[in-house]
């Protein structure tokens, strides 16, 4: 019977962790067997009596969770110490930031571990359940607008009372992704006065269904700004000057401000300059979602709330962990469905070598890396 293990997640203030007691009840079902490392749920709320509960067998250490593992399923990268104790050949999967930690592939490989990156997940209907970026985003995009309002220091909504009238807040979110989209969401529930840009003309339409303004120099070129495959084209210099005009206008005039673009293999590109945020009245609040890549915020640093001229730029790393217990539930259930596709019907571990998702996700597999945008690292 093949057995999964799940380990603490040992990267700095990771609180998720990479399976939920459903999840197990649901692996177990499968015909497989879970072992997890003692305290591996604590800081998602989870206690190991509940995993005990629905049929995972506890280990008290790294190394006795590890010593018959045929798959380690984690939240973040694995530790050297977690590479070290695997088997050769076992299965390592989760989200792995790849293009920039060349050495975990490296290590991964090394070990012969057969290792999948969630990141690469390819965007295709039938993946949908194990994306785990866009289940991740999307809490995130959530915990943007409660940072900035804990931030803010004022009310979100309009309020009228006989003392008088609150004006409510505005906000702008740069990017209408997974995570901007929710964001907006989320700003409007709160009652700010929310507008929102992005450079994908199909955007506008999702943005002003939840009730934000689009910002964006709508001529020609916008509208012709989208290939047949949904990405954006390149743009002309003279459109992305007269676009920077007006966002830097925008911008000078909001309270909160949060920036959502992340760009797979590259660091994230600058939304945000210095200037404009100096242009920004005393009290403004800008969410820097993209910190742990660089940022689109001239002046944010990760972990950090950085006071410049009077604005808070807010730059948390990893949001979706400061609601771990239903960021670990929902990346639970991505791991679930990614781990189906390699277990038969007999309960046996096969992956299958030709199945799409698997091949894009792959990174490393006997000894070698076998992603081709990771071999050349």
């Amino acid at each position: 019977m093949p057995l999964i293990a799940v380990t603490k997640e040992r990267y700095a203030g990771e609180t998720r962790v990479a399976v939920t007691p459903d999840a197990i009840k649901k692996l177990v079902g499968m015909g497989l067997s879970v072992v997890v490392e003692a305290g591996a749920g604590v800081t998602a709320s989870i206690s190991d009596a509940e995993y005990s509960a629905v049929g995972a067998a506890i280990a008290p250490d790294l190394v006795s969770t590890l010593k018959d593992a045929d798959v380690l399923l984690k939240v973040r990268k694995p530790t050297d110490d977690e590479i070290a104790a695997l088997k050769p050949g076992t299965v390592v999967v989760g989200l792995f930031n790849p293009h920039q930690d060349p050495a975990l592939v490296g290590a991964l490989a090394a070990k012969g571990a057969t290792a999948y990156a969630m990141e690469f997940v390819p965007r295709i209907t039938r993946a949908q359940v194990m994306d785990a970026l866009s289940s991740q985003a999307n809490l995130a995009g959530y915990r943007s607008v409660i940072e900035a309002a804990e931030a803010y220091g004022r009310a979100m909504p309009m309020m009228m009372t006989a003392a008088g009238t609150i004006a409510p807040a505005k906000v702008f979110v740069m990017g209408a992704g997974v995570a901007g989209l929710q964001a907006i969401a989320t700003a409007r529930r709160l009652g700010a006065v929310v507008s929102a840009t992005d450079v994908r003309p199909a955007a506008k339409e999702q943005v002003e269904s939840l009730g934000a303004k689009f910002i964006a120099v709508e001529d020609e070129e916008f509208k012709a700004a989208e290939t047949a495959a949904g990405y954006a084209k390149e743009m002309s210099p003279e459109y992305r000057a007269k676009q920077a005009a007006l966002v830097s206008d925008h911008i000078r005039k909001q309270d909160i401000v949060i920036t959502t673009a992340l760009i797979p293999g590259r660091p994230a590109p600058r939304l945000v300059s210095g200037e404009q945020v100096a242009s920004m009245k005393s009290g403004s609040v800008i969410v820097d979602l993209a910190v742990e890549q660089g940022g689109n915020v001239e002046g944010s640093r990760i972990d950090e709330v950085a006071l410049v001229g009077g604005v808070k730029i807010v730059g948390i790393g990893n949001l979706p962990g400061r609601i771990a217990a239903d960021a670990s539930s929902l990346y639970a259930r991505n791991l679930l469905a990614f781990v189906g596709l390699m277990v038969g019907k007999d309960g046996q571990f096969t992956p299958d070598v030709d199945d799409e998702i698997l091949n894009a996700a792959r990174i490393t597999r006997g000894g070698a890396v076998v992603h081709d945008a990771l071999k050349v690292a």
